[in-house]
């Protein structure tokens, strides 16, 4: 009788053995299907976390398109800088300045006035591998177009198709656009329309400070003795409001200021050319390294604006020959004479005495 006891209860044991290890086994399946449910969904949280880091102003394959956008007076306000990721601003004949803005995978309804091309801005398009449009061009421009086999869309043939005419605007300051129009013309040229290159600029996710720059609340930049343009810092938007001759900047079609995160000045040579037609026209001295600015969020360091060929790539680098990290949105890049003076302007300091005396 004690060995059948013992027999049976060694077959209790065994079976409480059996499952002890069968609860503990299902144990540590569950925990590791949890373990990496959760390490997947911690996976999915940083991937999309990664995600909506990318860069915003500059993405997608679409070839950028530059157009020519008239500066004068009489042709403010200007419809579709708002829109553009860059804009150069260079001085022209008499004293003016004239806009190239740049866009990419954006849809803009109406862009201009579109002014005519001028042979220093077409280095600029061909930096960031755009398609060039102007209405007519300055016989420079129009070899340089033919010489580096520029993808060019010229309003003077194709008026009343891919330009049309307002009537707010008296001529040359009336001829639009719109990205639309644009792309409907180049895929007729069979120019490509989307491109691989690389941003000009580069830009970084993570908000750049600028901490020991100097401040500059507010930027002046004089271009000539007619056109001096200044910036002026909104500290709750966190972006530069734009002003020329005095006057805010609006946009045409909207109303909205005229407004950029970044601001890049570069200091070159401009001179008169000594054509045949005696118009005063400019010529750039671009090639080489030059002085500049790097400004966004009420800051502006020094850097070197070097550019090694026509067809290069400016490379923008701060004093210790690193390349400048520059806040994701638009910016303007405003390349004025060698002895502008450009002025860099801090907050204003209100003390208890002023203060006191202003009450």
């Amino acid at each position: 009788m004690e060995k059948g006891r013992a027999k049976i209860l060694i077959i209790i044991l065994a079976i409480l053995v059996i499952v002890a290890g069968g609860v503990i086994a299902y144990k540590i399946v569950t925990e590791k299907k949890e373990t990496e449910t959760s390490a997947t969904e911690e996976n999915d949280v940083l991937t999309a976390t990664v995600e909506e880091k990318k860069v915003q102003i500059f993405q997608g394959n679409d070839r950028p398109i530059a157009v020519m956008i008239d500066n004068h007076s009489d042709a403010w306000p200007q419809a579709g800088l708002g829109q553009a990721y860059m804009v150069y601003e260079i001085v022209v004949e008499g004293g003016e300045t004239r806009l190239m803005a740049l866009f990419k995978g954006v849809d803009v309804e109406k862009i201009g006035p579109v002014r005519s091309a001028r042979h220093y801005f077409i280095d600029y398009a061909m930096e960031n591998d755009a398609i060039y449009t102007h209405f007519g061009q300055s016989p420079q421009a129009q070899s340089d177009i033919k010489k580096f086999s520029i993808d060019d869309i010229n309003g003077i043939a194709e008026d009343g198709t891919t330009f049309w005419r307002v009537k707010d605007k008296s001529a040359p300051h009336n001829a639009v656009t719109s990205t639309e129009k644009l792309l409907k013309s180049a895929q007729s040229k069979k120019y490509k329309t989307t491109s691989e290159e690389k941003s000009v600029l580069n830009y970084v996710t993570e908000e750049v400070n600028l901490e020991n720059g100097q401040d500059a609340i507010s930027v002046t930049i004089p271009h000539s003795n007619l056109q001096t343009v200044k910036y002026v810092y909104n500290e709750e938007t966190k972006l530069y409001e734009r002003y020329a001759r005095k006057k805010q900047q609006k946009d045409w079609t909207t109303g909205n200021p005229i407004t950029t995160k970044n601001i890049i000045i570069t200091f070159c040579d401009n001179y008169t050319l000594n054509d045949s037609e005696n118009k005063g026209r400019q010529g750039l001295r671009n090639i080489g390294t030059f002085d500049g600015y790097y400004i966004t969020n009420g800051k502006a360091i020094k850097i070197k604006c070097i550019k090694n060929a026509r067809d290069e790539k400016t490379k923008y680098q701060d004093l210790e020959g690193n390349e400048i990290k520059v806040n994701d949105g638009n910016t303007f890049v405003n390349i004025c004479p060698i002895n502008s003076n450009v002025v860099l302007e801090a907050p204003e300091v209100v003390t208890e005495e002023t203060n006191t005396t202003n009450q």
